[in-house]
């Protein structure tokens, strides 16, 4: 597999907020403390070590066993399990949704990032141990987000008409998606049909993919994980004291010309039931749970986060607090709206003494199989070049490649010589003239782009094949005009090769933030 890189500023795919951060823009540094550098990471261990409680780690491990039992645990992951016992051993975690058969692309590269991530932190650290974690957004509510997934150029939707955490999802139905799905996907019909709950069928395939890998896969959505964030529910419910911390450092951020990804509510957690995850909104005296019928008093909520914490779920705003809480984290790996929306949370771990991680973005890569690789060396485009809208692609490669000159430029140039010429004669004569004489050179400036744009159609007509063969390409490797990596499932390429992820675990460089294009040459 080759590989070739190209800026992330080259793609045109990322925001100017976004690679301000990768650039280590000094506007930035006030967000977060550490960048990840292979060097920063030691000063990060240090601060976690002084902060992170024994007793966590006992329940993060007894929590972990109870999960994984019943699973094939790898001996690469039963030691990353005990090693997890230990005050020297630390986690580097990313989060992603419960996608069906995986999702996009990059859910790979995710993971992929926290494993290379901890072999390489082993190399620089050999006195600590470093797991990598899979944290399951099995919480999460949103189903129209996990429900389809893209294959050979189809889009495979699982319908159901369930409700609420996404994680408690029966997986009844998915079993139907196996008559129209090509190739081998005997992990995922184990998962689908062995396993009744969604998280437990994506902790089967996961495992199955990643688990002599040793990466560890943890559902928050527990009673015991959640027992240690009782405090911070007291104090988002009823204290209400993480809104004004968020719009400060969003003010901060609007102020220096950035676009923030999330905005904090009064309250940010939901409460939790079987089919039900439903916001919290106080209205009075009262703690409603939207669009239900429930209710709760200042002191019935309380009773309620003490005797069942599972039933509180956290937003976007404060899954981050809850993660680090109950994990000796280090980095989370995220994509570039994740890593944005952490940066707005510095004040909110300021709050709560909680370390704030390093912030690594994932891997970003395309991959160009066999076929696409000889048709792209056919073209002549280069790989920085793909990234460019289509008419510019075709207008370059066509002045390119053209043994007849298309352009107007001289011709312009002596036109507005003598327009100028022209004009500052007539001026000469009556001052009036010299817009008439501006005017008229306007118009003949705008002929001759009229020309060279009906000689580049016609020289385009020529190369029709030629421009046909590369906009194949172009939209095979942008579905739909996005990149690949958010589009693309996996199975398109390991299907074809059982050594996909091998092969992008030996050539991803965790912390090199370029976009990575990975060739099949042979």
């Amino acid at each position: 597999m080759h590989l070739d890189k190209v800026s992330l500023a080259d793609t045109h795919a990322f925001s100017p907020f976004f690679l301000d951060y990768i650039q280590q823009n000094d506007k930035l540094k006030t967000f977060y403390d550490r960048f990840p550098l292979a060097e920063n990471f030691r000063a990060q261990i240090e601060e976690k070590a002084g902060s992170f409680p024994k007793s966590n780690r006992t329940t993060l491990v007894s929590v972990l066993g109870r999960q994984y039992d019943g699973f094939n645990i790898s001996e690469t992951l039963a030691q990353n399990l005990t090693n997890l016992k230990e005050a020297n051993t630390f986690t580097v975690t990313t989060g992603h949704q419960l996608n069906i058969f995986t999702g996009p692309l990059y859910f790979i590269f995710k993971i992929i990032t926290v494993i290379n991530t901890c072999k390489k932190l082993k190399i620089q650290y050999p006195d600590y141990n470093f797991v990598p974690v899979y944290w399951m957004a099995s919480e999460d509510h949103d189903y129209d987000e996990i429900k389809y997934f893209r294959l050979y150029g189809r889009k495979h939707v699982w319908e159901t008409e369930q409700q609420g955490a996404v994680g408690r999802f029966n997986t009844a139905g998915l079993d139907a998606m196996f008559n129209e799905i090509p190739g081998e996907t005997t992990i995922f019909r184990t998962a689908y049909t062995k396993y009744n709950d969604l998280s437990s069928a994506v902790r089967y395939y996961v495992n199955e993919l990643f688990g002599n890998r040793g990466l560890v896969v943890i559902d928050a959505d527990d009673r015991t994980l959640k027992s240690e964030f009782r405090e911070v529910m007291v104090q988002d419910i009823i204290g209400q004291v993480n809104k004004p911390l968020v719009d400060n450092t969003n003010k901060k951020l609007d102020e220096l010309g950035y676009k923030t990804q999330i905005h904090c509510r009064d309250i940010n957690f939901f409460y939790l039931e079987d089919n039900l995850r439903a916001r919290i909104e106080q209205q009075g005296d009262r703690f409603q749970i939207v669009d239900t019928a429930l209710s709760f008093s200042k002191a019935e909520i309380e009773r309620a986060i003490s005797d069942e914490p599972e039933k509180f779920s956290p937003n976007v705003i404060l899954r981050p607090i809850y993660q680090e809480m109950i994990l000796p984290n280090i980095a989370y790996v995220g994509g570039p709206a994740e890593v944005i929306y952490w940066l707005q949370l510095k004040g909110v771990f300021n709050h709560f003494n909680v370390a704030f991680p390093i912030l690594m973005p994932r891997n970003f890569a395309m991959i160009i199989d066999h076929e696409l690789s000889r048709k792209l060396a056919k073209t002549g485009i280069t790989h920085r070049e793909l990234f460019e809208n289509k008419n510019y692609l075709f207008n370059h490669w066509v002045l390119k490649n053209s043994s007849r000159n298309l352009t107007v430029g001289q011709e312009s140039e002596a036109l507005e010589k003598i327009f100028q010429t022209l004009r500052t004669r007539a001026e000469a004569v009556d001052v009036t003239l010299g817009p008439f004489v501006g005017a008229a050179g306007k118009r003949s400036l705008n002929s001759l782009e009229n020309i060279e744009r009906k000689m580049m159609r016609a020289e385009k007509r020529l190369h029709a094949d030629k421009l046909r063969q590369i906009e194949a390409v172009k939209e095979s490797l942008f579905p739909n005009g996005s990149l690949q990596e958010r589009t693309d499932n996996f199975l398109n390429f390991f299907q074809k090769d059982q050594a996909f992820i091998q092969r992008l675990e030996e050539t991803l460089d965790p912390l090199n933030f370029e976009f990575n294009i990975l060739s099949y040459t042979s």
